[in-house]
């Protein structure tokens, strides 16, 4: 290894630590996803059942097994918990950083890859996203890395095998962690490029048949596996799930268009505005066009197809915070070496984005300030809502401090725009960076408990009991993780002593919503009512 190459990728590696790694778990699980895929986890460890993930110990077909594994890894050295459902995307976004600094040098020099890293761990989601326990972050690493590869197969016409080859282990991995539309996604990528530069240079036969045959064989393996045990149901199950993703609109995840484009925008911020400065064509700046061409064309597959999909979710955008953060590391490295200006419209785009999250991250870290007026009867029709502002929440004040950080960032990028592009930037991009970990240090663990605080709060504490505990009127994988049911009571278990009453030395609990409590009351008359707290209504059945 080069003497030169490894004190930036220790500095990379120490500082990506320091940026995901701590207080990951300072904050509860978050409903749905989070859970989910942390108790698909749990269950694995429970039941020593690792080839299929399971939930309620029943078959879960809507996720492959990769990430589980993965956190099931993470589980077995930190027990199970927040910071080790977590921890996987910490590493995987060490990685990632790692990956951007070494294809930023290789494609240009050493000050574009830290450009890269610099923007990336600056923009809001893109770092958020390795401090949650959701699958994307691995599935989009795999993806990007996939493509990659396929933009080296073209790279002055050399069309080596090695690429293919890593193309499709990286493609067989994302299968392996989300499912085939990373085939989808890569495939389209691949096709649109070969369509734009008139098939030059496309890939030869036998590398498109080695490049399906890898990816089929490694993300097949699960597939494969479960059809020899005789899962065929758990297959036909789990493609079907796909298309209805694609065809129809899952409850409460419904959206315009055009969401997509907005969550970009704001939540990608200060990268976002950006970007938007190389989003054309250009010539002698320095960088290969063909992997400028890959990335433009990526982010458009992937925001245009999730557009396309009926079901609205902010992280089915987040394969796009790869060749978006190109792009404004591609513009911010222009702009670093006074090759271009920033136009006074960006500017103003910067400035007004910064303002809208800077508001947002002081609005919820007031939330104390704003009780008063916000319970005024009248002022919030929802029951729930009102109920949940009753939390009782101890704010220290200090919170405020990633709002106003976030504020201070954009004055002083405002400031330096004038005369100095390059201090402007690296301003904003530095306070950007501190902010948003300090958003989600401070703020999160205190605004968590307004929205399920005191839901978990009541499975944690049946988890010391032998009980089966359960929610009424509303969807949650949180009673499953929390009150750590154990594999006895799968769900046609459960199921059975809730309905026809046998293990009566079992108890059985129930969490519903204050808004229909009355309903539930009326048409449970054995529930018991143990007390309400937060917009949560509390049960035990009686039998």
């Amino acid at each position: 290894m080069n003497s030169r190459k490894l004190p930036a990728e220790i500095l990379i590696i120490i500082g990506a630590l320091i940026l995901f790694v701590p207080f990951l778990g300072a904050t509860h699980l978050f409903d749905w996803d989070e859970v989910n895929f942390a108790e698909a986890s749990r269950e694995m460890l429970a039941t020593h059942n690792y080839s299929i993930p399971q939930i309620e110990f029943q078959p879960f077909w809507e996720k492959p097994p990769l990430f589980f594994w993965l956190q099931v890894v993470s589980m077995k050295i930190f027990g199970v918990n927040e910071f080790a459902s977590r921890f996987p995307n910490a590493v995987c976004g060490i990685l990632t950083l790692l990956v951007l600094f070494r294809i930023g040098k290789r494609q240009l020099n050493e000050t574009f890859g830290w450009i890269w890293v610099f923007v990336y761990a600056g923009s809001l989601l893109p770092q958020f996203y390795f401090k949650s326990g959701i699958i994307d972050p691995w599935f989009n690493l795999f993806i990007f890395l996939s493509i990659y590869q396929l933009s080296l197969y073209t790279w002055q016409g050399e069309r080596l095998a090695r690429h293919v080859i890593w193309a499709g282990l990286f493609a067989g991995f994302a299968v392996m962690t989300k499912g085939p539309v990373a085939l989808l996604v890569i495939g389209l990528t691949y096709f649109i490029y070969a369509i734009t530069n008139r098939f030059r240079l496309f890939m030869k036969f036998q590398h498109i048949l080695l490049f399906i045959l890898l990816s089929l064989l490694v993300g097949g393996i699960w597939f494969l596996a479960l059809l020899l045990n005789g899962q065929q149901h758990v297959i036909v199950d789990f493609f079907n799930y796909q298309i209805k993703l694609f065809s129809t609109e899952d409850a409460g995840h419904g959206g315009p268009f055009f969401y997509h484009f907005i969550i970009l925008l704001i939540g990608c911020f200060p990268a976002a505005a950006l970007s938007i400065l190389s989003m054309r064509k250009i010539k002698n700046a320095g960088m290969p066009l063909h992997l400028h061409k890959f990335m433009l064309i990526l982010f458009w597959v992937v925001l245009i197809l999730f557009s396309i999909v009926k079901t609205k979710i902010v992280h089915y955008s987040s394969l796009c915070y790869y060749p978006l953060t190109f792009l404004a590391a591609f513009s911010f490295y222009l702009i670093w070496k006074n090759i271009w200006q920033i136009p006074v419209w960006n500017k103003w785009l910067q400035f007004v984005t910064g303002l809208l999250l800077a508001i947002a991250i002081l609005a919820a870290a007031s939330i104390e300030q704003w009780k008063s007026i916000l319970l005024v009867p009248g002022r919030i029709d929802d029951a729930f809502a009102r109920a949940n502002l009753m939390a009782n929440v101890h704010w220290s004040g200090w919170e405020k401090l990633p709002g106003v950080l976030f504020f201070v960032g954009i004055i002083v990028f405002i400031i330096y725009a004038r005369k100095n592009n390059r201090k402007a930037l690296t301003w904003l991009f530095a306070c950007s960076m501190i902010a948003i970990n300090g958003t989600i240090i401070l703020i999160t663990p205190k605004v968590e408990p307004y929205s399920q605080g005191a839901m978990i709060e009541f499975f944690q504490n049946k988890a010391k009991e032998n009980a089966i505990v359960e929610t009424i009127r509303f969807k949650s994988y949180a009673n499953l993780f929390y009150a750590k049911r154990p594999p006895e009571f799968s769900k046609p278990v459960a199921d059975s002593l809730i309905h026809f009453g046998v293990r009566p030395e079992v108890p059985i609990y129930y969490a519903g919503k204050i808004q229909n409590a009355e309903e539930n009351e009326k048409e449970n008359p054995k529930l018991q009512r143990l007390y309400e707290k937060n917009g949560f209504v509390f049960y035990k059945l009686n039998r």
